[in-house]
């Protein structure tokens, strides 16, 4: 299958690209300097230039894909997501990309459109697994509000033999992740403590379980999908599992309304709780996430980490 990537070289284009080459597709993807197009050349993928804010780069770029990938974004540094401005460049991705991927996927003719979406965007569920089809309430509209279009956008190419599939993911942990990385250093330090009680539920997505996922839904019905671990745990187990891991002490707690302080707006959507089900997902691909779990997961991390060191 010819398939253009944008966002191909970043913390989940990356791994994709590679697994998608394996298969034996012919992949071309978004690269902006030499290090990246160097990157995808060694990945087996063709790099190329496009503006995805530009309508007429990108319906150059995509050229006659059969299969469009949305995979770019631009997360703003933790120690500046509290900054709302920080997000523009994101929110701008989701809505005028979008935009412009959709519109040049028809033109290419192209019958698969994948989207990378965010399972933050579901209202607080406490202790209850939430599907699909659970209350969608963006906590912080400057940074979440966008995903809602981006999802409405990408959802309009499904038409006649056409499928788009909205994946959303929970949030991101790998070795390349930059996330993890500060999170880690933040946690050696002792700067990064659980807020609150810790018992609110985060479901996460090991990068490498991510990419393989995106490849799954190149055969997935037209419609959105939770990708996330099998075993969501608590804020509280997250962290000790990362200590756990990397042989560092267990982080201290702090009160919640610290989180605040801390995150600013994010902390709205970080603090809530979202055990959220894969089931769906599974069910129709038959895709199963490698590491099941955090506990599993950051063994992995720490192990590659330690490797490079």
């Amino acid at each position: 299958m010819r398939i253009f990537v944008a966002g191909a070289t970043g913390v989940l284009g990356t791994p994709t690209v590679k697994l998608l080459v394996d298969a034996g597709h012919d992949v071309r993807g978004v690269a902006r300097s030499d290090e990246k197009r160097a990157l995808l050349t060694a990945l087996g993928a063709t790099p190329v230039e496009c503006d995805l804010f530009d309508a007429a780069s990108v319906r150059d770029a995509a050229g006659d894909a059969e299969a469009v990938l949305h995979l770019a974004t631009k997360i703003p540094p933790l120690m500046k997501m509290r900054s709302a401005k920080a997000w523009d460049e994101n929110n701008q991705l989701r809505t005028d990309g979008t935009k412009n991927l959709v519109e040049a996927s028809v033109s290419a003719g192209a019958t698969t459109f994948v989207q990378e979406s965010i399972t933050f965007i579901y209202a607080d569920g406490g202790s209850t697994w939430l599907s699909e089809d659970s209350l969608v309430a963006p906590a912080w509209p400057a940074a979440l509000e966008s995903t809602l279009e981006m999802e409405r956008l990408a959802a309009a190419f499904s038409e006649d033999e056409r499928r788009a599939v909205i994946l959303r993911f929970g949030l991101f942990y790998g070795a390349t992740s930059a996330a993890t990385q500060d999170s880690v250093r933040m946690m050696k330090r002792r700067m990064f403590p659980v807020m609150g009680d810790g018992s609110n539920y985060f479901s996460s997505i090991h990068v490498d379980d991510a990419a393989r996922a995106i490849v799954a839904a190149l055969g997935a019905p037209a419609g959105t999908y939770n990708v996330v671990e099998d075993d969501p745990v608590t804020q509280r187990e997250y962290a000790d599992a990362c200590a756990a891991a990397f042989g560092i002490p267990r982080p201290w707690r702090s009160p919640a309304w610290t989180a605040k302080l801390m995150l600013g707006g994010p902390a709205s959507y970080v603090m809530q709780s979202m055990r959220v089900s894969n089931k769906k997902f599974k069910e129709a691909t038959g895709w199963a996430p490698q590491y099941p779990n955090v506990r599993e997961g950051f063994k992995q991390i720490a192990a590659e980490m330690k490797a490079e060191v």
